[in-house]
């Protein structure tokens, strides 16, 4: 769901369907807690973090949370999301709300991410 109103995360996820709340708080958690430095905006109606760079950000669906990155999936963590039932896309990681977020490697693919983006700002 892309909310053009809400001026924070808080508010678009006051604004969610009440099933998404629990998931869209434990990955804005696990974000802020990966990657303590992100700066968390919404950006393109959705929450969405930066760090040197973009990183990550989430939007709420009839019926699953959709972590999307900015850029794409490595096939080996598609193939293991895959294989715990989560449904992927080339960028996006569905996470119904019934489903545990994968903590484990969305930490992974942000910590990856991040120093990356250190990386490419270094090399400016």
């Amino acid at each position: 769901m892309r909310n053009y109103i809400a001026a924070d995360v808080d508010e678009y996820i006051a604004s969610a369907e009440p099933a998404a709340g629990p998931t869209l708080k434990s990955l804005r958690e696990l974000v802020k807690s990966t990657i303590p430095a992100a700066e968390e905006s919404i950006s393109w109606g959705v929450p969405f973090y930066k760090y040197h760079g973009l990183l990550a950000g989430f939007s709420v669906f009839t019926s699953h949370v959709s972590f999307g990155l900015a850029f794409a999936l490595d096939d080996d963590v598609r193939e293991r999301l895959a294989k715990k039932g989560y449904k992927t896309g080339s960028k996006t990681i569905q996470i119904k709300f019934d489903q545990i977020a994968p903590v484990v490697e969305i930490k992974q693919i942000l910590i990856k991410r991040a120093k990356e983006n250190e990386v490419k700002k270094a090399a400016r």
